[in-house]
């Protein structure tokens, strides 16, 4: 059965007065050390977030980019380490872990933070194969440790909003179906490790796990097609395009399509519209139209609002990391835990090999 989450919510730092951290909880009055391993985009929006949370204790940053990691010390005053291994030799106090590194790089890291004792945020997908997914969540419950994976679309509002909907109403659900979608600026100018990803390894996660949570369904089979060509010639070695259906344990149906290809001068780096089919009820939603848009001698764009800066760093993945930190504080918050993520990397595994192959796969 999925789990389920809610979204952020206030947490009485003083309801417990023990110091002893039980399993995967941090009792109250032990306030999370944390530490960032990945400076990029995501890593520093997640150090500023853990930075003004008023119950946690940013410590430091892993960044093996010298550049990079000379800026991040500037910014944050916090050390900033070229490996995990001497960042945790150099900070002791670490409790938690904020894992930002590429979609093929979390097994290595996952793995030392657990070998440490720490707890784990970790973007999203858990892992890129199916093996370092179950090594990741094997070792982290033979020592009690928490895995919570980054699905920050849970923390929308709309779509907090529809699952309420679906809850109150029960009635089955038909069809979802889902476009994910980047210009081609993604993976070939903002990903340097794009050749090591797919459309289907970055974004299909984010869509697959709303599905589920949406539905409270999970996914037992997928048959999937993929077109390239574009991003070869481009020297960018993957997929333009994967089209997957999924059928789910509920006996609905799922068809996600995401691709890396559209035009740059596209109104936003993103394209997401999502429609869902009850027998009684159907929604549509297109999450890129901020409702916001701009004209000027550049064209046409739309700005978005995830994540604002003013007053404070705010928006839905700061919710999500709030929540995380909610959490080590012993707040009783049902997040997505590592077996879902590790269903979530099994299936999109699955979609890779349905390519290969030419055959439905099951999800096992």
């Amino acid at each position: 059965m999925v789990d389920s989450a809610r979204p952020a919510m206030a947490v009485d730092r003083n309801a417990h007065e023990s110091t002893e951290r039980v399993g995967w909880v941090m009792a109250d009055s032990d306030r999370p050390v944390i530490g960032i391993v990945g400076g990029g985009i995501r890593g520093s929006m997640y150090a500023a977030a853990v930075r003004q949370h008023p119950a946690a204790d940013l410590a430091g940053i892993c960044e093996s980019d010298t550049g990079r990691a000379d800026r991040l010390s500037q910014e944050f005053s916090v050390p900033v380490h070229a490996d995990l291994g001497s960042m945790i030799a150099d900070l002791p106090e670490l409790t938690a872990l904020v894992v930002a590194t590429p979609d093929f790089a979390h097994r290595e890291v996952a793995l030392l933070g657990i070998e440490h004792g720490l707890d784990l945020m970790i973007e999203k997908p858990l892992a890129t194969s199916g093996e370092d997914a179950r090594a990741i969540v094997a070792a982290a419950e033979s020592v009690g440790r928490m895995i919570m994976v980054g699905f920050e679309n849970r923390w929308n509002p709309r779509f907090v909003r529809i699952r309420q909907d679906l809850a109150e109403a029960g009635s089955p659900m038909v069809n979802q179906v889902i476009n994910l979608n980047d210009t081609s600026y993604v993976p070939t100018g903002m990903l340097g490790w794009a050749a090591r990803s797919s459309p289907g390894w970055f974004l299909m996660p984010h869509t697959l796990d709303l599905a589920c949570w949406l539905s409270g369904a999970r996914p037992t089979e997928v048959y999937a097609r993929g077109r390239r060509g574009f991003l070869d010639a481009r020297r960018v070695p993957t997929w333009d395009a994967i089209t997957a259906t999924f059928g789910m344990s509920d006996g609905s149906l799922l068809v996600l399509n995401s691709q890396w290809v559209l035009p740059q001068s596209y109104p936003a780096v993103f394209d997401f519209r999502y429609e869902l089919h009850t027998e009684t009820a159907s929604y549509q939603i297109d999450v890129a139209d901020s409702g916001v848009t701009r004209y000027d001698g550049d064209g046409i764009s739309r700005p978005q609002f995830g994540v604002i800066e003013q007053p404070k760093l705010s928006g839905v993945p700061i919710d999500m990391i709030n929540s995380f930190i909610d959490r080590l504080n012993g707040a009783d918050l049902d997040l997505p835990d590592g077996r879902h993520g590790e269903l979530i990397t099994l299936a999109i595994e699955a979609v890779h090999t349905s390519i290969s192959e030419g055959r439905p796969i099951t999800i096992r």
